[in-house]
C-alpha cells in the first residue's frame, strides 16, 4: 500500500472482534476516533491521519459503548504507556538515537561476572551521585557508579524489570508498590519512573533516550546490559481483575485456558501467556528484537522460563517452538539467554534441561553452598553433624552432571548464592527466620526454608565475636561463588554487606529497606575489598585457558586431594567426618590455574600440599616440588600470612570454616 502523507499505518491483532476503532488525541488535544475497516488474518488495520508522534491512543470495539472507567484497550506493541490519572493510554513514539560507534561488548561466558541490580535501588541513596539523578537510568550511568562497577570487576549488569508494569490490587490496598516490577503490562514500553524528572516531563522519547544513553555509556567501558524480562504472564492477572489490553483483544489466544475455560496458571500470578499460539511467540520475539535493535541490549534473563516452554499438554519441552526460535533468530544471535528454569506448575523444576545456547540459574548451586557454609554450621553448633564436602565439590566443578544431559557444560550454570528474591548474603548469616512483617501479609509471604544461620543471635548485635563469625561465613560464600566453574552472579549490595533486616521478599519495599545503603562501616568496606580481590583471582585463574573453558571434560582438569595431599578416594568423599578437600584447577596442556583448599570443619586443619607425583598428570611437572604462594584466605587472622611460600609435599594450615587460595609462583 503506498504511503499517505501525514498518515500512519495502525494494526492490532484482535481476531474475535468484528471491527475495531482506534481512539487518539490529535495535535490540538482533541480526541478522535477512526474505524479500522481492513481485516486480515485476525489483524484489524488501516491508515490514520492526525495520529502524530507523541499522540496517545487506544483501541475499542466499533459500536460498543465506551467503559465508564475510560480505560480502553492498550496496544500490545505500544512503545510507551501514559498514565493520565489512572487511565492508561499507549503513546506513539518515533525517532532515532545517535549511537555513534557503540558496539556490544560480547563478553565471553568464561569471563562473565553478572551483577543483578535494581535501577532505582542501586543509586537512590548514593551521596556522590547528584540528587536529581539518583534512582534513575542516568544515575546508573553516572561516572561514580560506572567507576564503582569497573573497580569491583563487573562485566555484565542484569537489570530487574524495566518494562512498564502495574502494582497488584492487594498492594494498592495496602498502600505499597511492586518495587521489583515483575508484573508487566507493556513488553515494548519502558518504565518511566526510573527516568529523571526532566526526561519524564519531556515525554516518552526523552525517557527512551536516557535509557539508551545509559546503555551506550556502559558499553563504552565494556559492561554488558541484560534485561530481566517477564513474558510468562501479564499484569491483567486473573479474570476478576481489570482488563487493559490482551484480555480485551484476544483472551483466548494470549492466555492459557483449561478445558472449562478457566485460566491455566503456572506462574502464580493469575494468568499464563500461551506460548503454543504463534501470535504469542511472535509478540515475544518481536519484543526481544526491539530491545536488541533499538536499545542495543546484550541479553535477557527470562522470568519463570519453564512457562514459555510448556507444550499443549502443559509439559516442558526443551524443543518448544519458542525456545528453538529464540536460538535460531539472526537478530538475537549472540545475545546472552538466561533462564529462570522453574515455574509453579507440575514438573516446574527444569534446572539443567534447557537447550544449548541457554544458561540456567542454578538453584542447586545456591542450596548446596548455603547448606555447607550455613545450615551445616548451624547443625554443628547445636551438637549435630553437617554434610560431607562431596556435594560442594560438585558445585566447585560447575555442576556438570546437571547439564551434560542437555548437551551443555559448566558454562551453562549461572551460579548464585543470593538474588533479589530471598535473603541478601549478609542476612543469610544474620537471620534464621524471615521477617517480612512490613509487607502487610503477617509474615506469611516469602520462603520459609532459607538454609540460613544467624551465628547465635537473631539480627542486629554488637557482639564482635558473632560479627566476626558472620563476616567469615560471608567471605566463604562469596569465595565459593567466585571460585567455582560456571558463571557467577552477585546480587547488588552483597559485596558490601547490604541487609534488608531479615526481609526475604522485599518485592513491595520501595524504600531504604530494599535500596543499597552506601554509608559503609569498616566491615562493609572490608567485604568490598574481599569481593574485588576474589574477582581478580578468578580472572587470573582463567587467563590462560581457552574461551570455551571448560567446554569438554578433556579441556578442563580438576584434581582433588585430601588433607594429606593424596588423591581423594571414595572413602574420603563418603567420610561423614570429612569436610576438607583440596582442588587443583587447570588443564592437561600443562596450565595450573591455582589451588583452592576448603575447610568446613570447626577446627583449624593441617594440610600437606598436593603430592608432586600427582602433578605429573598436568604434563609439564614431572615430580619436582612446585612452589605455591598463599594468595588469600577467608580466615582474617591467617590472611596476615598472605604471600607465604609453601612447596608441594610441605605442610600448611587452614583455619576453621575457611577457604585458602594459592597460586603457582
Amino acid at each position: 500500500m503506498p504511503a499517505i502523507p501525514g498518515a500512519v499505518n495502525v494494526a492490532v491483532f484482535a481476531p474475535g472482534h468484528a471491527t475495531l476503532d482506534v481512539h487518539f488525541q490529535d495535535a490540538s488535544g482533541a480526541w478522535q476516533r477512526v474505524e479500522l475497516k481492513a481485516f486480515t488474518d485476525g489483524v484489524h488495520h488501516g491508515t490514520v491521519k492526525g495520529l502524530d508522534a507523541g499522540s496517545r491512543y487506544a483501541f475499542w470495539p466499533h459500536g460498543q459503548a465506551l467503559p465508564a472507567s475510560g480505560q480502553l484497550l492498550l496496544d500490545p506493541y505500544g512503545r510507551a504507556i501514559d498514565d493520565d490519572g489512572g487511565v492508561l493510554r499507549s503513546v506513539y513514539v518515533t525517532g532515532g538515537f545517535d549511537w555513534g560507534d557503540d558496539s556490544r561488548p560480547h563478553v565471553p561466558w568464561r569471563d562473565t561476572v553478572v551483577y543483578e541490580c535494581h535501577v532505582k535501588g542501586q543509586t537512590m541513596l548514593h551521596p556522590e551521585i547528584p540528587e536529581e539523578l539518583r534512582g534513575t537510568y542516568a544515575g546508573l550511568a553516572h561516572p561514580v557508579m560506572v567507576d564503582y562497577l569497573l573497580e569491583l570487576g563487573i562485566t555484565t549488569l542484569e537489570l530487574l524489570p524495566v518494562h512498564y508494569h502495574l502494582d497488584e490490587p492487594h498492594l494498592q490496598d495496602l498502600g505499597l508498590a511492586n518495587y521489583w516490577g515483575y508484573n508487566t503490562l507493556g513488553f515494548f514500553a519502558l518504565w518511566p519512573g526510573y527516568a529523571t524528572a526532566a526526561a519524564q516531563a519531556a515525554g516518552p522519547r526523552a525517557v527512551q533516550d536516557e535509557f539508551r544513553a545509559m546503555v551506550k555509556k556502559l558499553h563504552s567501558v565494556g559492561i554488558e546490559v541484560l534485561l530481566d524480562v517477564v513474558y510468562n504472564h501479564t499484569a491483567e492477572g486473573g479474570k476478576d481483575q481489570d482488563t487493559y489490553s490482551f484480555r480485551g483483544l484476544a483472551d483466548h489466544v494470549y492466555y492459557r485456558h483449561d478445558g472449562h475455560g478457566n485460566y491455566l496458571d503456572t506462574t502464580g500470578c493469575g494468568n499464563t501467556m500461551n506460548f503454543n499460539e504463534p501470535r504469542v511467540i511472535q509478540l515475544a520475539l518481536d519484543s526481544l528484537r526491539y530491545w536488541v535493535e533499538e536499545f542495543h541490549i546484550d541479553g535477557f534473563r527470562f522470568d519463570l522460563a519453564v512457562s514459555l516452554g510448556r507444550d499443549g499438554q502443559n509439559h516442558f519441552n526443551p524443543r518448544h517452538p519458542f525456545l528453538v526460535a529464540v536460538g535460531a533468530d539472526s537478530v538475537l544471535s549472540g545475545a546472552k539467554l538466561v533462564s529462570e528454569p522453574w515455574d509453579v506448575g507440575d514438573g516446574g523444576w527444569q534446572t539443567g534441561h534447557f537447550p544449548p545456547g541457554w544458561t540456567d540459574w542454578n538453584d542447586n548451586f545456591r542450596d548446596t553452598v548455603r547448606d555447607f557454609w550455613l545450615a551445616d554450621q548451624a547443625a554443628a553448633a547445636s551438637g549435630g553433624q553437617g554434610g560431607t564436602v562431596a556435594r560442594l565439590a560438585s558445585c566447585l566443578a560447575g555442576s556438570t552432571e546437571l547439564f551434560v544431559g542437555s548437551g551443555r557444560t559448566a558454562l551453562a550454570s549461572l551460579n548464585f548464592v543470593a538474588a533479589h528474591d530471598g535473603f541478601t548474603l549478609a542476612d543469610l548469616t544474620s537471620y534464621l527466620r524471615k521477617h517480612n512483617e512490613a509487607n502487610g501479609e503477617e509474615n506469611r509471604d516469602g520462603h520459609d526454608h532459607n538454609r540460613s544461620y544467624n551465628h547465635g543471635v537473631e539480627g542486629h548485635t554488637g557482639d564482635s565475636r558473632i560479627l566476626d563469625a558472620r563476616e567469615r561465613t560471608a567471605r566463604n560464600l562469596m569465595a565459593t561463588l567466585l571460585l567455582s566453574l560456571g558463571v557467577p552472579m552477585i546480587c547488588a549490595g552483597d559485596e558490601i554487606g547490604r541487609s534488608q533486616q531479615g526481609n526475604n521478599n522485599a518485592y513491595c519495599q520501595d524504600n531504604a529497606l530494599a535500596w543499597t545503603n552506601w554509608q559503609l562501616d569498616e566491615r562493609e568496606h572490608r567485604m568490598f575489598d574481599v569481593t574485588r580481590r576474589l574477582i581478580r583471582i578468578r580472572r587470573s585463574f582463567l587467563a590462560h585457558q581457552p574461551y570455551n573453558y571448560p567446554a569438554r571434560e578433556e579441556s578442563s582438569y580438576l584434581l582433588w586431594f585430601n588433607a594429606d595431599g593424596e588423591p581423594m578416594t571414595p572413602e574420603d568423599w563418603n567420610d561423614p567426618d570429612s569436610r576438607m578437600v583440596q582442588l587443583l584447577m587447570g588443564s592437561p596442556q600443562g596450565v595450573i590455574d591455582g589451588l583452592v583448599v576448603i575447610n568446613g570443619g570447626r577446627q583449624p586443619q593441617k594440610i600437606v600440599m598436593p603430592d608432586p607425583r600427582s602433578l605429573q598428570e598436568f604434563g609439564k611437572h614431572r615430580g619436582e616440588k612446585i612452589p605455591f604462594e598463599l594468595l588469600y584466605t577467608t580466615s582474617h587472622v591467617d590472611d596476615q600470612r598472605r604471600g607465604a611460600k609453601i612447596r608441594s609435599g610441605e605442610k600448611d594450615i587452614v583455619g576453621a570454616n575457611a577457604i585458602s587460595i594459592y597460586r603457582l609462583t
